[in-house]
């Protein structure tokens, strides 16, 4: 199988293209990263002509799975966001990967084969104070899930969104700094009192898009540490 992830510079990406089985076309911002990888490409999802040359890439490449990873966070008050800052959290959190998928379904079509992976959030579960632009986009996620899954089942495609809580990564480091919260104190709010692992993420995208899940479709999976649950 041929699968793009996008921002698989760091973080989850990262340890999703390191970790599934197949020929993986790695995307992201950081050049000197993705040239560790064979088959890379260089895009800032936030800009319309890197998007509209990453679906290019997309249609050139036949990819089969497509992994809808990147995204971007700020954790503000929303009396005090900029429309900048929305327009970068809608662009890069749900703009971009519907454009993706609309450039990567119709070779998915032709095959009949296809898996798509969105990398949803706790946030647009349940919804987050000071993430109200976030929460938004990841709610869309879940919502543009359902939709295309109803839409794609007969080609044998698949569209499914993990939403993780708290991971164990720079970007979740980073968003504690942002709360105002301590490390323990999140902690207490999940039931198992630990962040959900990257490589955890990817073991479940490994499922998902193995034959073994072929009847999984439309879903929105927490994979959270019982965050949504309650505490």
């Amino acid at each position: 199988m041929k699968i793009l992830v996008t921002g698989a510079t760091k973080g989850i990406g990262k340890v999703i293209a390191e970790t599934l089985n197949g020929e993986i076309y790695a995307t992201g911002r950081d050049k000197n990263i993705l040239n560790t990888y064979k088959n890379h490409f260089a895009a800032n999802l936030n800009n319309r002509n890197d998007l509209i040359n990453l679906g290019n890439y997309i249609e050139e490449k036949q990819i089969d799975v497509l992994i809808n990873n990147a995204g971007a966070y700020i954790w503000a008050n929303t009396d005090s966001m900029k429309l900048d800052n929305i327009e970068n959290i809608i662009n890069t959190d749900l703009t971009a990967p519907l454009y993706l998928i609309s450039r990567a379904v119709g070779g998915m079509k032709e095959r009949r084969f296809g898996r798509i992976i969105n990398i949803g959030s706790i946030s647009g579960v349940m919804g987050e104070a000071g993430a109200s632009a976030y929460s938004a986009a990841k709610s869309g996620l879940i919502g543009m899930t359902k939709a295309l899954a109803l839409e794609l089942a007969e080609f044998n495609i698949t569209v499914n969104t993990i939403n993780p809580g708290w991971v164990e990564t720079e970007l979740g480091s980073n968003s504690i700094e942002d709360s105002g919260f301590s490390r323990d104190e999140i902690l207490e709010t999940i039931p198992q009192k630990r962040f959900v692992e990257p490589v955890e993420i990817a073991n479940l995208i490994q499922y998902l898009i193995s034959d073994m899940a072929k009847g999984i479709t439309g879903q929105s999976i927490n994979l959270c540490a019982g965050l949504s649950v309650g505490c």
